[in-house]
């Protein structure tokens, strides 16, 4: 009869020597799903010196707590070392053991109050099961991305003149190793914390930009529409972000070469597995398929879609309204946004499981008309024309042989051109009249879709405006933090590197969002907030307690800005407040009395 399988063996821990390193590790077992045999695999925990005592290696330190839980190391083992890790030290502040410090922490301790404020801290550490090192060594990569110059390849370099998060320098493969560690469960997990956060009818906005990349590794590496015309390959960054509290709370990425119609599905599914309830989406354009509108009424989820006027049912209404002067006449005028608007209610069902129907709830169509676009899209129109008819005479006239059918057609989209296929020569061209007609009667006129929402087209096109908001979104992620490219090579790091992307967007976009509202008259930028708060200092002796230098300055502003309490012992030293006499003044000084 076979021995029963030792449940806990998977779990005790043993001494490997390889290659004069003496290591902790576990061999625990796993089933090839398509061979069935059975194969260990040897982590190592950490080192073990000769006197037995354990040195917590990556693997430990980045554990959660309940895995680290579940090891069995041997009886006498020295294990004082996992004691001095931040997870396990008792409240209050530790005395340095170290060397004398010096180091920058101003903008670094203003990032970390937010990271209080947004919550986005304590869902971190909820996230990796309370391991305070992970959740330090992410947020020290996510405050890099905002506080420090260049790549991570200098990350350990900056750890010594700032005072970071995480204590241990992140060298590259200490990187590596803590960002393929983040997993696929590990961004939902943190997605469903955030989505616990929002409020009940939240705008959210749905959009996407294109991340160009060197390298080819990376299988969502395509060519696309590269939306910083650069001729690169890229991926495609799908961010939800929400307008009421101007953060993002949803990522994705896919490949290159999906258009935005196509990847709508995926985010509705991401989105209600990961607790998205009653918010209301606002995508663009780009989005807009009939494929799209179903899935919008079969989950039942509240909208608001741009719509293109060149579609059958917008010109049914364009058409209805005839020849006009001024406006189309049945429009009634937004005197603040001084546009010409009008609602239809619209009709449309769709075909369930067992011959079940289920009818669009409260879909509407809002109509605009603008007469100063419209005079500027006709000028336009003229322009386009008369710069292709010069254009066409001058390769008629050279005998200059025309480019490829989709280059022509997209470069004298307003003329029908006839030309000998075998030697590509122009032989002649008219204007298309249709096309031409078609373009005059949409001048002037945008249009948007909604499902499920009780607003008038004003207050529609209100809320629809808010989602340029999002572009300066994705301005800062290529702009100050650096993230304009792909810099990882591997699935797994990717993953972990858009993990801390998404962290650090929201502290960015917090912090610009309080600079823009409170700020504005002394701060023009982010980078000039955080420049203002990095000269306060992180002072350390040992044996001693860490000491802060004193606000000053405009770093008063900013912390009565955000309403974050300066540091005991940090503030000015003479506040203005009110006596007992109820008049303002300074607190009374202490004499000096000079002994005879």
């Amino acid at each position: 009869m076979p021995r029963k399988p030792d449940p806990e063996a998977q779990y005790r821990i043993s001494v490997h020597i390889d290659k004069g390193y003496r290591y902790a590790s576990t061999q625990p077992a796993q089933v090839d799903p398509e061979t069935g045999r059975r194969t260990y695999r040897r982590i190592h925990w950490g080192t073990v010196d000769e006197n037995n005592r354990f040195i917590p290696g990556k693997s430990y330190i980045f554990a959660s707590l309940e895995e680290r839980s579940k090891l069995i190391f041997p009886e006498g083992w020295d294990l004082s070392e996992t004691e001095k890790l931040s997870g396990k030290r008792k409240p209050g502040r530790p005395v340095v053991e170290s060397q004398d410090e010096n180091r920058l922490y101003g903008d670094i301790w203003l990032l970390e109050k937010i990271a209080e404020a947004t919550g986005i801290r304590k869902d971190i550490l909820k996230t990796f099961g309370g391991n305070r090192e992970m959740t330090d060594a992410v947020m020290t990569l996510a405050v890099y991305l905002l506080c420090g110059k260049g790549t991570y390849n200098q990350l350990s370099s900056w750890q010594r003149i700032a005072k970071a998060p995480y204590s241990k320098p992140l060298t590259s493969p200490y990187i590596t190793k803590l960002t393929q560690m983040i997993t696929e469960q590990n961004r939902i997990d943190l997605l469903k914390l955030r989505a616990a956060r929002l409020k009940s009818h939240e705008l959210c906005a749905v959009d996407s930009t294109s991340r160009s990349a060197w390298g080819d590794s990376l299988a969502d590496i395509h060519y696309g529409r590269n939306k910083d015309h650069l001729s690169l390959p890229q991926t495609l960054e799908v961010v939800v972000y929400t307008l009421d509290g101007h953060m993002p709370v949803y990522y994705r990425t896919f490949a290159g070469n999906t258009p935005d119609s196509r990847s709508l599905e995926t985010i509705l599914h991401d989105l209600d597995a990961a607790g998205f309830k009653d918010v209301v989406l606002i995508t663009d354009r780009g989005y807009e398929s009939i494929r799209n509108l179903e899935l919008y009424i079969d989950k039942g989820q509240p909208m608001i879609m741009g719509t293109k006027v060149g579609q059958k049912h917008v010109q049914e209404q364009i058409e209805a309204f005839g020849t006009f002067d001024h406006h189309p006449e049945g429009m009634e005028i937004d005197t603040e946004g001084r546009i010409y608007y009008k609602q239809f209610d619209l009709e449309y069902q769709i075909e369930g499981r067992r011959d079940n129907v289920k009818k669009a709830d409260r879909l509407k169509l809002n109509l605009y008309f603008d007469p100063v676009r419209r005079s500027s899209d006709l000028l336009d129109l003229d322009v386009a024309i008369t710069t292709q008819r010069k254009a066409l005479n001058s390769i008629m006239a050279d005998r200059t042989p025309l480019d490829d059918d989709t280059t022509i057609k997209r470069a004298y989209c307003y003329y029908k051109l006839k030309y000998n296929e075998t030697t590509r020569i122009l032989e002649g061209f008219e204007l298309n009249e249709k096309k031409v007609a078609k373009k005059k009667r949409e001048a002037g006129f945008f249009a948007n879709t909604t499902l499920k929402i009780k607003a008038d087209p004003v207050l529609t096109q209100h809320h629809y405006k808010l989602r340029d908001e999002q572009e300066k979104y994705f301005n800062m992620m290529k702009g100050i933090m650096g993230a304009d490219r792909q810099r990882n090579w591997s699935e797994s790091g990717k993953t972990g590197r858009l993990f801390i992307l998404f962290v650090a967007q929201i502290l960015g976009c917090y912090l610009g969002n309080v600079r823009k509202s409170k700020l504005n008259d002394k701060f023009s930028s982010i980078p000039d907030v955080l420049g203002e708060m990095r000269p306060i200092r992180y002072i350390e002796h040992p044996n001693t307690n860490a000491f802060i230098t004193p606000f000053v300055g405009h770093q008063v502003d900013i912390c009565e800005a955000f309403g974050f309490d300066i540091p005991e012992g940090c503030a000015p030293e003479y506040v203005v407040r009110k006596t007992n006499k109820g008049k303002p003044g300074r607190p009374r000084k202490n004499k000096l009395v000079v002994k005879e």
